[in-house]
Parts: C-alpha cells; sequence; structure tokens
C-alpha cells in the first residue's frame, strides 16, 4: 500500500474543463465533447481507424493505430464521445492519436472528471489500472490505524506541513484550484511534508547505527607523546596549511577518545591528506599500536609506501608492504613482519584484509578512496584489528569533492573534515576548451612542453564503455602521436593491459624515462608526476564534471604552470557546453562537485550501488537541500525524546535497507 502511496504523480492533467473543438491548438492537451460524424478504417502499410467528430464549433479527426474489429461498430454516426489527448496538426483537421475516451453520455461522477494525475508507468502496467491502485490504497489508509501520522505536531507546525492521509489526497487527488505546478516541482507543503518524512527516516538510520556502534565500539586511546610526530613535522619542506593543522586537531580529539573514530577527510586533488594521514599514524604508533594504510590500487598503494617509507623510515619506523602480487619468501616475511607487530604502519591494497593476514595490535585503520572498495572489504579490514573487546579507529581518505548536502546525508553516519586550501607553491591549472578541428596546434604544443623538458599526459575517452574499444582508441592514438612526434618517448597505458605492464609504465613516466604518456581515464586518481605539467582529455564532452576534475588533478602537481587542454567533437549539446565552461572557470572541486550534483542528481555522483542511501523515493537532494539542517535538529530532538517514533519512522522509509554504514 506504501509503495503506491509513495509513488507521487509526474504531472496533473485537466479532464473537468470541456474545450470546444474550435478553440484547440496543436500541442494543447485537452478535453473534448462531441458527436461522432464518420468512422472508417484507412488501409495503407499501416491500417487505422480514423473517426471524424464534431461539437458544432469545429471538426476534429481521432487516430487508432492499435483496434480491434468491434471497436470500429462502437462509433456509430451520432454517439456521443467525450476524448482527451493530446491535439496534433493534420492535413484536414487537427487530429489526436489513441485518446482516452468514453462513449455514451457521461454519468455526473465521471471517473476520471477534474484534475487526473499522471504517474511514471512500466511495461505491463498503464495508467488507468495505476490509477484504479493508488484510489484503493488512499481509501484503505483511511481506516483506523493503517497509516500512522509519525511526525510529532511541533516537527509539523516548525515546517508548516499538512498531516500525512491530508498531503497525500493533495498529491494523488488534488481539487480544482490545487496549486499544479508548486506539486509538480515539489515546493508545496504536501510533497515537503513527504521528502522531509523520508530525508528524517534516513538520517534517523544512519545515526542509531552510529550511536549503536559506539555502544559497543571501544578502541584504543591513541594520544602518543608528540616525540615522532614533532620530528616528522621538522622534517617536512612546507609549514601544514591552516586547513590541515584544523583536520589533524580533528583526528587527534578522535582518536584520544575510547569510542571508534569514523572520520571522513575529504581534500580536492593534492591538498595534502597524505601528510595528514601519516600524522594519525604516528599518533598510533607513538602509543604502541600499529596502523594499516590501504588503497584500491596497486599503484596508488606503492605511491603511499614510498611516501610514507621516505617520511617514516628516517624516524625509526618500521613500514610494511602487502600485496596480492606477492609470492613465496617475501610475502611470508611480510606476514611475519605484520604478526609480530615489526611492521608498526602496514601498506597495501585489498590483500590486507586476506585471511593469512594478522595484525600484532592493529589500531588504526586508513582507507583512501573509501568510495572504490566495497563494504564488506573495508568491514573485513575493521574485523582484523578486534581484539580484547577493542577496535580500530578508522580514517577514510577522498579526493572527490562531495558537497555539503550530500555529506550531510550519505555520511550522517562519519564526522567529516575538510581540507579546503592547497599547500602554497601548487599552481591553478589553466584550462581552455579547443575543437579538434585544431588537433595539429595541440600536438605543437605537446611538443614545445616536452621540449621544455615537461612531460604530458593525452587522455583518450570514448563513448563506449567498452574497454576493448578504448584500448584501440588508445593504441591507434599513440601510434599516430609516436608518428608525429618522433622525437619523444611515448608510452600506452589502458585498462587492458595486465597489472605488471600497466604498472612498469606508469613506474617509467613517474621516473621521466617517458616524455608523453597516452591513456584511457584508468589514470584517473592518485598518480603524483610533479614534472607532468601537461594534459589533452579528448572527446572531453563526453565525460562528468567529477572525472573531468580528477584527472584534470594529474597535473598541476609541482611548482610550474600547468594546463588541461579539453579538445571536443563538435557540435556541443548545451548540456556539454557547460560542463566545459565550468571546468573552464573553476579550479575549486568543491564548488565543481556542488554543480556535478545539479546537473547530475546523487545517484549517480556517489554512485548508487555502494552507498545505498541514496535511493530516495521522494525526496530530491539538490532540490530539498534547503531541508537538512531541520532534518539533522529533528532527527536529534526525535532519537531523545521519541526513539519509539524514530523506529516506526525507520521502518517505513528504509525498512530492511538499515545496512553496513559502520563502515
Amino acid at each position: 500500500m506504501q509503495d503506491l502511496l509513495w509513488h507521487l504523480p509526474l504531472r496533473y492533467e485537466d479532464r473537468g474543463t470541456v474545450v470546444p473543438i474550435g478553440s484547440l491548438r496543436p500541442d494543447q492537451q485537452a478535453l473534448i465533447d462531441a458527436r461522432v460524424e464518420l468512422a472508417e478504417v484507412v488501409r495503407g502499410r499501416r491500417p487505422r481507424l480514423v473517426v471524424r467528430v464534431s461539437d458544432g464549433s469545429g471538426q476534429l479527426t481521432l487516430l487508432f493505430f492499435n483496434f480491434y474489429p468491434n471497436q470500429i461498430k462502437q462509433f456509430r454516426r451520432g454517439v456521443r464521445i467525450r476524448a482527451f489527448g493530446e491535439v496534433r496538426p493534420g492535413l484536414v483537421t487537427l487530429t489526436m492519436a489513441h485518446p482516452d475516451y468514453q462513449l455514451g453520455e457521461p454519468s455526473p461522477a465521471t471517473e476520471e472528471a477534474g484534475l487526473v494525475p499522471v504517474y511514471p508507468t512500466t511495461e505491463g502496467l498503464n495508467q488507468t489500472q495505476l490509477r484504479r491502485l493508488v484510489r484503493s490504497a488512499l481509501e484503505l489508509a483511511q481506516a483506523p490505524g493503517a497509516l500512522d501520522d509519525l511526525l510529532p505536531p511541533w516537527l509539523r507546525q516548525e515546517l508548516g506541513v499538512p498531516p500525512l492521509l491530508e498531503a497525500l489526497r493533495l498529491i494523488h487527488a488534488p481539487s480544482a484550484d490545487a496549486d499544479l505546478a508548486a506539486l509538480v516541482d515539489g515546493s508545496h507543503p504536501a510533497v515537503r511534508r513527504l521528502a522531509f518524512e523520508e530525508l528524517l527516516a534516513h538520517h534517523l538510520s544512519l545515526l542509531r547505527l552510529r550511536q549503536k556502534l559506539q555502544e559497543v565500539a571501544q578502541a584504543p586511546r591513541l594520544t602518543g607523546d608528540g616525540v615522532l610526530r614533532r620530528r616528522f613535522l621538522e622534517s617536512l619542506p612546507f609549514q601544514l596549511t591552516s586547513a590541515q593543522q584544523r583536520v589533524d586537531a580533528e583526528i587527534a580529539r578522535d582518536l584520544a577518545s575510547s569510542r571508534a573514530m569514523l572520520r571522513l577527510v575529504q581534500g580536492d586533488v593534492g591538498s595534502g591528506k597524505t601528510v595528514v594521514a601519516a600524522l594519525a599514524a604516528l599518533r598510533a604508533v607513538e602509543s604502541g599500536w600499529q596502523a594499516a594504510v590501504m588503497a584500491p590500487t596497486e599503484l596508488l598503494a606503492e605511491q603511499h609506501f614510498r611516501n610514507f617509507s621516505q617520511w617514516l623510515g628516517p624516524l625509526g619506523v618500521e613500514i610494511g608492504w602487502l600485496s596480492g602480487r606477492m609470492s613465496g619468501r617475501q610475502r611470508e616475511s611480510a606476514l611475519a613482519a605484520v604478526a609480530s607487530g615489526e611492521a608498526a604502519v602496514v601498506v597495501g591494497t585489498h590483500a590486507l584484509f586476506q585471511e593469512s593476514v594478522h595484525f600484532h595490535r592493529l589500531g588504526l585503520v586508513i582507507v583512501d578512496e573509501q568510495h572504490r572498495f566495497g563494504v564488506h572489504q573495508r568491514l573485513a579490514l575493521r574485523e582484523k584489528g578486534e581484539r580484547d573487546g577493542l577496535q580500530p579507529h578508522q580514517l577514510i581518505m577522498t579526493a572527490t569533492p562531495i558537497p555539503r548536502t550530500l555529506a550531510m546525508t550519505a555520511y550522517a553516519d562519519l564526522d567529516v573534515s575538510v581540507i579546503d586550501e592547497l599547500p602554497p607553491g601548487r599552481t591553478p591549472v589553466t584550462t581552455v576548451a579547443v575543437p579538434n578541428t585544431r588537433r595539429q596546434e595541440v600536438i605543437a604544443r605537446v611538443r614545445a612542453a616536452c621540449a621544455e623538458g615537461r612531460q604530458a599526459y593525452w587522455v583518450c575517452t570514448l563513448i563506449e564503455e567498452s574497454e576493448a574499444l578504448q584500448a584501440q582508441a588508445a593504441a591507434a592514438t599513440a601510434e599516430r602521436l609516436t608518428e608525429e612526434l618522433p622525437e619523444l618517448r611515448v608510452g600506452l597505458v589502458h585498462g587492458r593491459l595486465k597489472n605488471a605492464e600497466k604498472e612498469a609504465v606508469m613506474a617509467a613516466f613517474a621516473h621521466g624515462e617517458l616524455d608523453l604518456l597516452v591513456a584511457t581515464t584508468v589514470i584517473e586518481v592518485g598518480v603524483d608526476v610533479p614534472n607532468a605539467s601537461l594534459m589533452i582529455i579528448e572527446n572531453a564532452e563526453r565525460l562528468g564534471l567529477a572525472q573531468l576534475h580528477q584527472l584534470r588533478g594529474r597535473v598541476g602537481r609541482g611548482a610550474v604552470a600547468s594546463s588541461c587542454v579539453l579538445m571536443y567533437q563538435p557540435p556541443l549539446s548545451a548540456h556539454a557546453r557547460l560542463r566545459l565552461g565550468i571546468m573552464r572557470e573553476s579550479n575549486d572541486g568543491f564548488e565543481i562537485a556542488q554543480r556535478d550534483l545539479e546537473l547530475r542528481g546523487p545517484g549517480e555522483f556517489l554512485g548508487t550501488r555502494q552507498t545505498g542511501e541514496l535511493r530516495y523515493r521522494v525526496a530530491d537532494l539538490v532540490r530539498d537541500a534547503p531541508l537538512l539542517p531541520q532534518v539533522q535538529r529533528g532527527a536529534r530532538r526525535l532519537l531523545e525524546e521519541s526513539p519509539q517514533l524514530a523506529q516506526a519512522l525507520i521502518a517505513r522509509w528504509v525498512g530492511s535497507g538499515e545496512r553496513y554504514a559502520q563502515v
């Protein structure tokens, strides 16, 4: 019943006002009341039933392409007909194709009179059936106890919204004077009421899971004496930005508590998240515990291993390395170092949570680019650290900036820290968009940059999400560029290469053995080559804003001025022009993320499969963002004052979907 009640109309049709045929206009949806003059089947490549009707003010032709023999007999000359449909131009008169119609004298209570809702539907279920089912659900909901109003009066009053049954009646069976525009765009109090209730239920579900987790999740207090951290900070060739210092202080506060930390650190590409993670790891080491750092790809994990070894090795901290490719003796000695606690910080890929891995005392888990891991993988790593009733603190890092509205809902169970400042010395990347007719100019630009000792990326994208086709496109481009730029060392990397081959090419580029790297979008996350100062993205119009921004983040990592060329295939759609314009205007990942959310919607932005939160039935995060502060306040008060109501709301909107927010 509730599935039907929460299934909101897309729009409404006015079937209560009869329009004279003489005043009809093309593209108008209208109800006419007329008499049949003629009905005949016109043969042709596709037979059609043609019915001519008139009402004294003009004539109209009704067309039926799918019809049955008996239908022709129904349209007797002189019979009265009420028909509703869209008016289209025709050869002789205006036409209506496949209208909804009723023959004979209309009854006083015509079922479809007045404003009629039009619902999103699916094959095998038509509007008439759906309307009938929703009407039945509304009738059932009137029975005492069938559908409780779960918003307390104080909350309804604060929001200025009607009681639940009244809201549902307003939405599914609006009166003739209803504000249809507001019902459709979601600004009507009746729709706002349902959206608020759904957002509230999701928020409560995450808060409650967090509450449960913190009741049971005792964690070690990681304070440390600060000696290693002081030496580490003194060894750095730069000062931490004030944003890094702020986030470090927030993490320190969490780690000093016996409640397990669950903190998400978001920072734009190159904002210095890894340094903050290293400081957290040192707190664990100073307190006699181990830290594990997990990255989604071997390449990114290797980069973390290099950074941590370079930074922490001189301080006497042993860094362990675990990857799926290790075998034999090398693997055994790595596992032994982890199990004995000799390796104080362990860096690796998903190999970290295989059964054979045993930690000595795991106090902190750091997960990079967490949205790339399945929830179960993260959970497995957390369970590795459970001992003596304690479990590790969790620090999650992402370079995919998440707009505040999304973070407030998708990550209500996490504390969110934002590094919103780039380190000094990082130059903003200059972005230009050029049509691919200027390809030769772009190639000349690559030649000039590499002649100055710089390196460049050339990214190939295809409209098909096929790795095979992408690989072909990249291979063909690499071949062409090798011919046109014989003086440059050109490398090629794509998703079809074996991991070892892929990483060998990337490593050669990172070490300066290649001048130009032709790649598919596999280079999106994490690779750090400060000498690369130019990026060309082919068919940039086919990529979303978040992906374009991530790719652009591969350049501008050194002190030299960097550029990104967005090469597109004209003509551009309005949407694509808007995306490329945003990329030219802004280097701010958070602003780009907010614009991306507005253009694409939340499910696609976060990848619905991983978050599980964002399949809202009524709410829309972009439209309903202004409700979120009230949702947060209301959720806290409800949990304190009416836990039973909170539970009922979760059961109604989230149901068995309460899930894995422990990770």
